[in-house]
């Protein structure tokens, strides 16, 4: 029941944070820079789209800072396959993935390998989607 309540706060904003963090508290530079999902410090972050972002290092919360729209998760962060299929869904860190230099989540582990399956046409089919879907509550 708790679980359910965080969902559906989290998705009443265009970023999925839940407590108000963005990808559950970590650092959206390290996957592009280090290739692994690294957790950041309540010391290091930076409001942007509402939520707060969190950083391992000082290096990444400026470079983040100088381009947040390239490191922030494609819609919102919120599952993938999900958009696709016209719906914001919570995800976990772990599921996460950069195609063509960009950060996607997904719900599971079990989603993300039927979103691996077709990559190109459920991207092209979320990116028509995301416009709708991030109004939604």
């Amino acid at each position: 029941m708790l679980l359910m309540a965080i969902g559906a706060t989290a998705q009443k904003q265009e970023v999925f944070a839940p407590d108000g963090k963005a990808i559950n508290g970590y650092d959206a530079v390290a996957f592009f820079e280090e290739s692994k999902a690294v957790k950041g410090f309540d010391s290091l972050t930076y409001q942007y789209k509402d939520v707060q972002w969190l950083f391992s290092s000082k290096t990444n919360l400026e470079t983040f800072k100088a381009n947040p729209a390239h490191y922030i998760p494609q819609y919102g962060g919120y599952c993938a396959y999900g958009t696709a299929e016209g719906h914001k869904a919570p995800t976990q860190t772990d599921t996460w993935t950069i195609v063509n230099d960009k950060l996607y989540f997904n719900y599971n582990m079990k989603v993300k390998q039927s979103w691996l399956k077709d990559q190109p046409a459920l991207i092209q089919k979320a990116d028509r989607q995301w416009p709708v879907v991030k109004q939604q509550e």
